[in-house]
């Protein structure tokens, strides 16, 4: 049996809550609500979606547990973990998801990659992305706390169809950061590609 397996049985037979300590420490309380709030939108979604409930309620509670980490913390585990060296050019907007991952693994001892991808991708995307992904991908655009513009429709294509609702977000992420003038990670690039650019879906995004 492999360690991600076990890792899971033994936080579902009783340590959740050992899990929810080890994140808290390292999130002040406001974020810490959020992951809450996402966890519990993630657990929706992946009930309609045939998700495993285990992996959806891990993902969705440490998607963000780097999220507040120091750029000195980064920018070492960027080099201890020798990923990508353009990562090296963005900040704790790709970071927090893509780096995070790493702070997950080594910290929390997860090792389940599906769980880890949906950390890395949570707010950037991928060409390919399980349909755990997508579930966390959503959760966190969509939780309750949400108030950006267009977000009950967000809530309610994600609702009816989530790869549909991964598109709607990744076309308006994309529109926000050109209205915005900043500079747009080449991962969300392709992720519009992908799930965007060409494909014609029932929505008008």
């Amino acid at each position: 049996m492999n360690d991600s397996i076990s890792y899971q049985q033994q936080l579902y037979a009783g340590t959740r809550a050992q899990l929810i300590d080890a994140i808290h420490v390292k999130l002040r309380d406001k974020r810490f609500e959020h992951v809450l709030r996402v966890e519990q939108t993630a657990l929706v979604l992946a009930e309609q979606n045939g998700v495993d409930l285990e992996k959806a309620s891990i993902a969705g509670l440490v998607h963000d547990y780097a999220k507040q980490r120091s750029d000195k913390d980064f920018v070492a585990m960027i080099e201890k973990h020798q990923l990508d060296p353009d990562l090296l050019n963005w900040g704790n907007a790709i970071w927090h998801g893509v780096v995070g991952a790493e702070f997950v693994r080594d910290e929390l001892g997860i090792n389940d990659e599906d769980i880890l991808n949906a950390v890395r991708h949570h707010t950037t995307g991928a060409v390919a992305m399980s349909p755990l992904e997508q579930v966390v991908y959503m959760a966190d655009y969509i939780e309750p706390g949400r108030t950006v513009p267009g977000i009950e429709e967000a809530r309610r294509i994600t609702n009816e169809d989530l790869q549909a609702g991964v598109a709607y977000q990744t076309a308006h992420t994309l529109a926000y950061l050109i209205k915005q003038q900043a500079p747009v990670y080449p991962g969300t690039i392709l992720t519009y590609n992908r799930w965007v650019a060409g494909k014609k879906m029932k929505y008008n995004y």
